[in-house]
């Protein structure tokens, strides 16, 4: 009996996660705020690549801002302010992902009609923020050349659920020893068709090609529909 209280209560606290996600979402789509929803696993580099997106996105004059999720410290928000983006930090002392709540406390005072894209880097993990809406547009997972090539068959959930994946520190494969080939075979063996971007940080062309994609995504999703 007690079991299945613990199931009962767990159905209905993702159903309420999921009702509030449902609302965040129409509010993106009503102000036309494009959200990407950054995940991966510790170390790949997703801050930095976040900075060096939101730097090229200032400098475009396109209105930007980020939600940083971490579970004990601010330093990641502060690297990233540097981009001259506004961005809020939100500390989830100790839990593994951040939730829908989270985000919709953090964006009180500010005008989502001036944010045409709201990028939200999750906490590092590849299990727990696949199970977690938050309302985004496109969820986009990090896999890094230092990790090896099967993280996308370890995390399958993660990799299936995402729009976008991204592979970054491309400037390190070769030490590395990476497998291209075989990363990329794994990523569509998980998700086929998924659109796939290669990026490191001494190379801009790669991140000017993926804030390309980004804000074309954004133009298509905000295209009127076509009358009958």
């Amino acid at each position: 009996m007690a079991s299945q209280r613990s199931v009962e209560m767990r159905t209905n606290v993702l159903h309420r996660h999921d009702e509030v996600a449902a609302s965040l979402r129409a509010r993106f789509e009503r102000t036309g705020t494009h959200v990407v929803n950054m995940v991966s696993s510790p170390g790949t580099g997703k801050t930095t690549l976040l900075t060096q997106m939101l730097t090229t996105m200032v400098e475009r004059r396109l209105g930007v801002a980020a939600l940083v999720g971490d579970c004990a410290t601010d330093n990641d928000a502060r690297r990233i302010a540097e981009s001259g983006a506004p961005v809020r930090q939100i500390v989830t002392e100790g839990l593994c992902h951040l939730e829908v709540s989270m985000i919709e406390q953090h964006l009180d005072g500010w005008d989502l009609a001036g944010i045409e894209f709201l990028f939200i880097e999750n906490v590092g993990n590849l299990v727990c923020p696949s199970s977690f809406d938050l309302g985004e547009t496109t969820r986009m997972v990090l896999l890094s050349v230092t990790e090896g090539e099967d993280k996308p068959l370890k995390y399958p959930q993660m990799f299936h659920s995402s729009e976008l994946a991204v592979i970054t520190k491309t400037d390190l494969a070769a030490p590395c020893e990476f497998d291209r080939a075989a990363a990329l075979a794994n990523i569509d063996a998980v998700h086929p068709g998924l659109a796939v971007f290669e990026t490191s940080k001494r190379d801009s062309a790669s991140i000017d090609r993926l804030v390309d994609y980004i804000v074309a995504e954004r133009r298509r999703s905000c295209e009127p529909l076509p009358t009958s």
